[in-house]
């Protein structure tokens, strides 16, 4: 994995200050963390957990790829993809995105492409589980 880059699938709880740390740069004015947690409720009906399963190595792979088009696209010095598998419950911690840029408009926008692009390309899935039942959401977080 590249320097400047830091990709993580992990079934234990993330860590929004490991993602920090990892992105902080002396040379950067903005920085970007996107932290995506479970919710209690979805299309009107109570969520009590999910569940994410990933095809790992090609889940990385594809995280890691994302992370280079916003080094390329947008200047990031330095990015962090991190994405919890296993058990979720409410209010924990799914995702963390972390991207810092010379600039707080680039981070902003790199920080959104990156979310943007590990929901429609990364073989992550997500089973919702909810009071009378439960079924898996599209192939993506």
């Amino acid at each position: 994995m590249k320097q400047n880059i830091n990709i993580q699938i992990v079934n234990k709880p993330l860590s929004i200050d490991q993602c920090y740390d990892f992105i902080v740069d002396q040379s950067c004015g903005g920085i970007c963390l996107f932290i995506g947690t479970v919710r209690n409720h979805n299309k009107g009906a109570e969520v009590s957990h999910l569940n994410f399963e990933s095809y790992t190595s090609m889940a990385l792979k594809e995280m890691e790829l994302i992370a280079s088009e916003c080094i390329e696209k947008f200047q990031a010095k330095k990015v962090a993809i991190h994405h919890k598998e296993g058990m979720a419950n409410i209010s924990d911690i799914a995702v963390i995105i972390g991207v810092s840029c010379i600039h707080r408009k680039q981070a902003f926008e790199a920080c959104e492409y990156a979310i943007d692009q590990l929901k429609s390309r990364v073989t992550i899935w997500k089973k919702e589980h909810l009071s009378d039942g439960s079924y898996w959401i599209n192939a993506r977080p």
